[in-house]
């Protein structure tokens, strides 16, 4: 099982299906999705962000922002599912449980048929499933459907034909998406596990407000040598020092304006690829256990039972034994943004006072771990461990630290910036 892996439930928006001339309408219901009906997120999630004011979505703002169209693009959307044949004649729609599917048609292309298309000076608008590929970051599917339920491939239908490609999917396609935009040149932006709050806030914001924020926080970052976290759990107290060996960090800001590239939106992070790592963390499992991860040499080595199933942190340990760079941590990230939780690590992962490791392929991130050194290709995926009031409220981080320059700087307090950060913001 994918361990560090939290999915939940789609929910129904509940809205009715809007129709252009080129999409049929739905004539009968296919199978219920149950791969991707686990675990729900809270039915309410709160934090100091919560009450933050956003404009309505818009997405010709959210193209033009991320893109700056030259006019002339063609743009395509792409979406996952169980069986990708069930795109024919939009049928897999009338399924009340493919809610992300579902904001893919309604938000992105109907918004780029009912308009959008003309106003940038766009082309296509076009919409393809691929099979779900069962975890974040695995390597696509080579295999695709067009809403006429032709097969197609991704690679001469897709990659090869579209200038921007939109992903709204269930599991992250970042890793493999930027791949193959440096392969054929592409631009692109990953939007998984979308959500009503997700369009309201995460999407609705300036991007060239939070690439301003983002980069504010990175030049107070850029450089470090080390950071420590500290983390206490069930009167457990632990520590995880990541070495980062003086590193250029990065950021995450949602513009891709430049060459081949893939934005991951909701944006809003600065990260690290770590060199090293040593210490212990613990960690929340889908499930909802909780065990003690030890971390040697950069690597994920066991975990310990804390609380919960005995079965899934054997599941864990006994994965690790066999793939040992399914440990690997190939990540450091922390928040930059002002946004509401919204029981997606994709948004709540880039809240300013959030920060997440994570492990598995780093090729993406400028790392050196890609999907062919693991043992199964169905281990190569990237996952993100997110530590934020709402998704991990058994653990606290009291502190975690960065030192640059010689200098030694608290960044987080328990999931709140501290003075430096927010010092950085002031400037």
């Amino acid at each position: 099982m994918p361990c560090p892996l939290r999915l939940e439930t789609q929910r129904a928006s509940g809205s009715p299906l809007k129709k252009v001339d080129s999409f049929p309408a739905v004539h009968h219901l296919p199978k219920l999705m149950s791969t991707t009906a686990l675990l729900a997120p809270p039915a309410t999630l709160t934090n100091r962000y919560s009450d933050r004011t956003f404009p309505d979505f818009d997405l010709a703002r959210l193209l033009r922002t991320v893109f700056a169209p030259a006019g002339g693009e063609r743009v395509c959307v792409l979406i996952d599912l169980p069986d990708p044949a069930e795109i024919a004649d939009l049928a897999c729609l009338a399924d009340p449980s493919f809610t992300i599917q579902r904001h893919a048609y309604e938000d992105f292309v109907i918004g780029l048929r009912d308009g959008v298309l003309d106003e940038l000076k766009l082309k296509g608008g076009d919409l393809f499933a691929y099979e779900i590929t069962g975890g974040s970051n695995l390597d696509l599917p080579d295999t695709c459907f067009s809403t006429d339920g032709k097969e197609l491939s991704l690679e001469s239908a897709v990659y090869k034909s579209f200038d921007i490609i939109l992903c709204i999917s269930t599991y992250s396609a970042t890793a493999p998406l930027t791949a193959f935009a440096k392969k054929f040149g592409f631009r692109g932006a990953t939007m998984h596990g979308m959500n009503p709050i997700i369009l309201s806030s995460g999407l609705s914001v300036n991007y060239e407000d939070v690439s301003r924020q983002a980069e504010k926080l990175r030049l107070g970052m850029t450089g470090a040598d080390w950071v420590e976290i500290d983390y206490t759990v069930l009167n457990e107290k632990a520590t995880l020092r990541l070495e980062l060996g003086a590193q250029e960090a990065q950021k995450s800001h949602g513009l891709c304006r430049g060459g081949p590239d893939v934005a991951n939106l909701p944006a809003g992070e600065v990260y690290f690829v770590p060199v090293s790592a040593e210490g212990t963390f613990p960690m929340q499992y889908s499930d909802g256990s909780l065990a003690m991860m030890t971390v040697s040499e950069g690597r994920i080595t066991s975990a310990r039972l804390l609380s919960g199933s005995l079965e899934t942190v054997a599941a864990h340990n006994q994965k690790l034994a066999s793939d040992p760079v399914t440990g690997e941590i190939g990540e450091l990230g922390f928040g930059t943004q002002e946004l509401p939780p919204s029981g997606r690590d994709i948004q709540d992962e880039k809240i300013l006072g959030t920060l997440h490791v994570a492990t598995g392929r780093s090729d993406h991130l400028g790392g050196s771990l890609t999907p062919d050194r693991f043992a199964s290709r169905l281990n190569a995926t990237h996952d993100d461990i997110l530590f934020s009031p709402t998704k991990t409220p058994r653990i606290n981080v009291p502190e975690a630290r960065l030192h640059r320059k010689g200098t030694t700087h608290v960044v987080i307090q328990s999931y709140e910036p501290s003075a430096y950060l927010k010092s950085l913001l002031s400037q």
